[in-house]
C-alpha cells in the first residue's frame, strides 16, 4: 500500500513502541488497468486546419499528446460502495498534410476520448474539514469553513501519451451519426485546452473530416483519506553534498554520472508479465 503522507501526528509512545508514528494519507481501495483502442475519433480543427484538409490528400501523424483530463465520480445505484468514474481525456493531435506539388502543411487539433469505469470505493460517513493557513489570524474572516468534503472518494488516473494507430482524411459524412459518437460543443472543452491550439476550434461539420485512431494505456484507482500507524525513524540529514557545474570543465560532472544501464536493457517479455486486473468498463 503506497503511503503518501501529508502530515505526521504524534511520535513515539509508551503503548505502540518508540518507532511507531501516525500518518494522514490516502488509502487505495480499488484499482485497475486497461488498454483502450479508440477508432476513427474526430479531430476538432481550427478554420485554418479545416481549409488545409479540404485541399490535402494524404496525412501523417507527428504527435499525440494528452493535454488535459476531466474526472467525475458518481454513486452506482443499488450497489452500495461502488462508484462510476467518468473520464474525459483531451489529446492534442499534430499532423502533416500533403497539399500537393511536394508541399506539406502542419496542423493541430483536439481529439476527445471518454472512458467509464466502475470500482469499489467503500462508504464514508465523515465530513473532513481542514484549517486554512491563509486565514488563521486573530481577525480572521467571519464566514465559517464550508469546504468540507462530501462522502465521495477520490478517483486518480495514471496514463501516458496515446499511441497513434492510424489517421486519415474522410469524405463528408452522408449517414447519420452512430449512437456511440460523442457530440461536443465549445463549452465541453475547457479554455485551458482550447488555448493550446492556435485559433478557435470549429465544431460544425463542413466538408472533409480528420479521423484518428488511438491506443490508450491507463491505470485508474479510488482513494479515501485514512489514518495509519507505521514504523518510522528520525529524519536523517543527507550526506551527499550539492554539486555545482564547473563551466570551465563540464566533462568532469559527466564523468561522475552513473552509466544508465536500465536504458539499454531489453524490455520484459510479454509472456512473463502478469496480466493483472482489467478495468470493468461499463
Amino acid at each position: 500500500m503506497p503511503d503518501r503522507g501529508v502530515s505526521i501526528q504524534g511520535g513515539p509512545g509508551p503503548v505502540f513502541g518508540r518507532d511507531s508514528v501516525y500518518i494522514d494519507t490516502n488509502r487505495i481501495l480499488d484499482s485497475c488497468r486497461d488498454k483502450d483502442c479508440a477508432e476513427n475519433m474526430p479531430v476538432y480543427l481550427t478554420d485554418f486546419g479545416q481549409d488545409v484538409i479540404e485541399k490535402g490528400g494524404s496525412v501523417k501523424a507527428k504527435e499525440a499528446k494528452i493535454i488535459g483530463a476531466k474526472i467525475t465520480v458518481d454513486d452506482v445505484p443499488f450497489n452500495r460502495g461502488f462508484y462510476q468514474v467518468d473520464i474525459r481525456l483531451f489529446v492534442k493531435i499534430t499532423c502533416e498534410v500533403c497539399t500537393g506539388m511536394g508541399r506539406s502543411q502542419e496542423i493541430c487539433g483536439i481529439a476527445v476520448f471518454e472512458k467509464h469505469v466502475i470500482l469499489f470505493g467503500s462508504e464514508g460517513d465523515v465530513s473532513v474539514y481542514r484549517s486554512d493557513p491563509n486565514d488563521n489570524g486573530f481577525c480572521h474572516a467571519a464566514d465559517f469553513n464550508d469546504n468540507g468534503s462530501n462522502n465521495l472518494p477520490t478517483a486518480v488516473l495514471e496514463t501516458v501519451d496515446p499511441v497513434v494507430l492510424g489517421i486519415r482524411i474522410a469524405e463528408p459524412r452522408r449517414e447519420p451519426p452512430r449512437g456511440d459518437t460523442v457530440c461536443l460543443c465549445e463549452s465541453d472543452i475547457p479554455e485551458s485546452v482550447r488555448c493550446l491550439v492556435e485559433g478557435p476550434l470549429c465544431f460544425e461539420e463542413r466538408g472533409k473530416r480528420l479521423l484518428v485512431s488511438l491506443g490508450f494505456f491507463s491505470i485508474v484507482r479510488i482513494e479515501r483519506p485514512a489514518q495509519l500507524m507505521i514504523s518510522g525513524c528520525e529524519y536523517s540529514v543527507p550526506e551527499k553534498e550539492c554539486v555545482v557545474a564547473d563551466e570551465d570543465d563540464p566533462c568532469s560532472i559527466f564523468r561522475r554520472m552513473s552509466f544508465p544501464v536500465d536504458a539499454f536493457s531489453l524490455p520484459q517479455s510479454p509472456a512473463r508479465q502478469n496480466p493483472g486486473k482489467c478495468c470493468g468498463n461499463k
